[in-house]
């Protein structure tokens, strides 16, 4: 598959209008990628994304089976202004392409005994259900809130978008780091303000949407429950990957290039400098600015020669904390569950055990906790007439767990199958007509993530701002980085943010002729 647009729609290059505009070379086209080709674009580069896959969309792919669609993977969209800033960049409009529906409630919460939480962005509504679960926690949990918003304040709508570059950038904000209590978990944080044992795991399970553990994940991360409750929890019409196709149309449309089936073996290198790429079929592209949506630690240990690491040599990667693997199951039902939430998470018997397992002993437990995707719930559009489409998600370790999912994963999504059956979809192995499965060897294999980590680098205080792989290289001048493993981290608003931060660190178009 190639896209390509006549480059004279491109936005003008001011000056000489003879002289050739620089070249950026875009390593993969997740929304990282894709971001920061639309922002390159408007920066007036020429621009050339290249995509290993048969289609866009990295961890966003979208699977088709008998007309049921698949989201591959995010499905939560929040701060959907981010989205919005890419179609004015382009001369657009968001709503031009792309119809976001409102979500909620944003979760339901099902704990093991069957008891729910109906978890929303309404601040009345939220305070009646936890004071129907917990209400001496009432206060507690409304102090919590006005702390998230702080962090919120601080974390995402000051810091998330600037680069970390330097020691010096993360020295500038230690202390406002020390007065949010950064240095406490999520779950540390969250346990000063409520007792609850169950609400305390409903404000503290948002790091496992962006790979962290919530006994580990430095408390930055309690920004996401503000964020929520600010912009609120959307679902494209279509489904996620109808804004893949979006910004695809905004690259192509401005002149930019996406190619598919175009793997990338290597970043070429002149000097200390970054110059184009060679691919696997022996073709070499030329650019003056190469950005990086690949996994961080495969863009290092892979596509930039061992010559010219020095920071990022194989110790340093191999050191690193990465983050937990998922199991996906993909299903398509022939009849609808019409009680079942967009979004339902699934609480095992067991939370910090649970998550201990997987995060420091690397072992695939018996017991699990799920989230439950039912987007038919937002737009029946995504299944057939009287079918509903789901996806459930078990979090598991990576694959230095050692489990062999070659055999594992269809015992494991039949144990799944019989608890979902037992719960929330009555009759489901009756009524299962489509089935799609990814393992960690998936991650591993598809997305070229260092061990099977579903979202890179995990999120730990040690491991967060200048402590991440940076968005500038620390290797190469003219190599930038994009997505899940760079700063700020994973999640769509973190990857989204990261091709911002693109606009401080590459160098004006203009400059490089």
């Amino acid at each position: 598959m190639q896209l390509e647009s006549n480059d004279r729609a491109a936005p003008p290059f001011a000056g000489d209008d003879h002289r050739p505009r620089p070249h950026a070379i875009v390593i993969g086209s997740g929304f990282g990628g894709l971001a920061a080709a639309v922002r390159l674009l408007a920066r007036g580069y020429r621009v050339t994304v290249l995509e290993r896959r048969d289609a866009p969309g990295g961890r966003a792919y979208v699977y088709g089976e008998q007309g049921f669609v698949f989201d591959g993977g995010p499905t939560v969209i929040t701060a959907p202004f981010l989205f919005e800033e890419l179609w004015q960049l382009s001369g657009r409009r968001l709503a031009d392409d792309v119809e976001l529906l409102p979500v909620s409630p944003f979760y339901r919460i099902r704990f093991h005994d069957g008891t729910l939480f109906d978890y929303s962005g309404d601040a009345e509504a939220m305070r009646r259900e936890v004071g129907r679960l917990a209400p001496d926690d009432v206060a507690g949990y409304e102090a919590y809130v006005r702390m998230s918003e702080r962090i919120f304040s601080i974390g995402f709508e000051q810091l998330a978008h600037l680069p970390f570059g330097s020691w010096g950038d993360m020295a500038r904000i230690v202390p406002q780091m020390v007065r949010l209590k950064s240095y406490r978990t999520v779950y540390g944080l969250v346990a000063e303000y409520v007792r609850d044992p169950r609400l305390r795991q409903i404000l503290s399970f948002h790091p496992l949407l962006v790979g962290g553990n919530p006994f580990s994940t430095t408390s930055i991360y309690t920004l996401i429950a503000f964020l929520e409750r600010k912009w609120g929890v959307w679902y494209p019409r279509g489904g996620t990957g109808s804004l893949v196709q979006g910004l695809v149309r905004l690259i192509t449309s401005q002149g930019g290039v996406l190619r598919c089936n175009s793997e990338v073996s290597e970043i070429t290198v002149t000097g200390r400098r970054a110059t184009g790429v060679r691919l696997r079929s022996g073709e070499t592209l030329a650019a003056d600015v190469v950005v990086s949506n690949a996994d961080s630690a495969y863009t290092y240990r892979e596509l930039v020669p061992a010559s010219v690491r020095q920071h990022w040599t194989n110790t340093r990667i191999n050191r690193t904390r990465y983050s937990m693997s998922l199991f996906v199951w993909y299903f398509g039902t022939k009849r609808r569950y019409p009680d079942v939430a967009h979004h339902t998470i699934m609480l095992g018997p067991r939370y910090r055990g649970l998550l201990d397992d997987i995060f420091r002993h690397k072992r695939l437990s018996a017991d699990f906790s799920l989230y439950l995707h039912r987007p038919t719930a937002t737009d029946p559009s995504l299944a057939p007439p009287g079918g509903d489409t789901f996806y459930v998600l078990s979090p598991v370790p990576h694959l230095d767990s050692g489990t062999d999912w070659r055999l594992t994963a269809e015992p494991y999504r039949q144990v799944i199958a019989q608890h979902l059956s037992q719960t929330v979809l009555p009759g489901l192995e009756q009524q299962v007509v489509a089935s799609h499965l990814i393992t960690p060897q998936h991650f591993r294999d598809e997305l070229l993530s260092l061990r099977g980590a579903a979202f890179g680098v995990e999120p730990t205080l040690t491991q967060s701002a200048y402590f991440r792989p940076h968005n500038s290289s620390e290797e190469l001048e003219r190599l930038y980085l994009v997505g899940a493993g760079t700063h700020p981290g994973a999640g769509v608003p973190g990857v989204l943010s990261s091709a911002k931060v693109l606009d401080r660190v590459v160098p004006d178009a203009q400059s490089l002729v």
